[in-house]
């Protein structure tokens, strides 16, 4: 096991574990997407790039505390367009440390809401990927955001050489009279090392309230999710890899 894989399991430990006995839950929200599109890009086994239909389930979990965060999400393809009839699944946990609470200091200020030791751990996939990730993050007051963070790893990647990747996640509500819609996403930059290119991954949501409608905010969405993907598989310049997919969702809260 490599001190990278040891530091971000301590992290995990200590984020999820150590804090428990004094931590204060500020909020814990689960949900279920169904997404579906025809233009997400796939490769074949033949190196042939293609676009193709699929229906993905994701089920999510994010919660705040007193000393960091937490996200982890897992999405099922349902095997439509695919090379196998085999189900895909895919998933990543990322806890937060916030260095403010570490200290005991609060290190923000002005736009800088905290300071963070980020991690992520991502897993399954085709290629059955175990990629570890390590680094500092943060936390930004950004006006009219509820939340937006940026995150700066160094990526132990199972199937392909170690590299860089730089994420930014934000979450922004709208309302207009009984009509509220969210905004929410992230980006993935990663960089280009000798076996693979750098990719580049913007995927945004942006979804109708329905249940404010009836007096019940944040509990049912309808909307869209665009995943502009460049190099998707950092593959041959000859392989279609930048996916330009528009895909229809739906999307419950509990």
């Amino acid at each position: 096991m490599s001190t990278l894989q040891k530091t971000l399991i301590a992290a995990c430990i200590a984020g999820a574990f150590v804090p428990a006995a004094h931590a204060e839950k500020y909020f814990s929200d689960s949900s279920i997407t169904v997404l579906y599109s025809d233009d997400y890009a796939r490769v074949n086994f033949d190196g042939a790039g293609k676009k193709t239909s699929q229906t993905f389930f994701t089920f999510e979990n994010a919660s705040g505390h007193d000393w960091g965060s937490t996200f982890f999400f897992v999405d099922r393809n349902q095997g439509h367009g695919k090379d196998t009839d085999s189900d895909d699944l895919y998933g990543e946990f990322a806890p937060n440390l916030s260095l403010s609470w570490l200290t005991g200091s609060q290190l923000g200020g002005g736009l800088i809401k905290d300071y963070t030791l980020s991690a992520q751990y991502e897993f399954g996939g085709g290629t059955n990927v175990n990629n570890y990730m390590v680094g500092p993050g943060i936390d930004w007051n950004m006006p009219g955001f509820m939340y937006f963070g940026t995150r700066f790893y160094y990526v132990d990647n199972s199937e392909t050489s170690n590299d860089y990747q730089t994420t930014v996640v934000w979450g922004k509500a709208m309302e207009f009279g009984s009509t509220r819609i969210l905004f929410d996403g992230y980006i993935d930059w990663s960089t280009a090392e000798d076996d693979h290119k750098s990719d580049f991954h913007f995927n945004p949501q942006l979804k109708l309230d329905l249940g404010n409608y009836r007096g019940k905010p944040g509990v049912l969405y309808a909307g869209i999710e665009y995943s502009y993907w460049n190099n998707k598989y950092g593959l041959n310049d000859d392989v279609m890899e930048t996916e330009n997919a528009v895909s229809a969702l739906v999307k419950f809260h509990f």
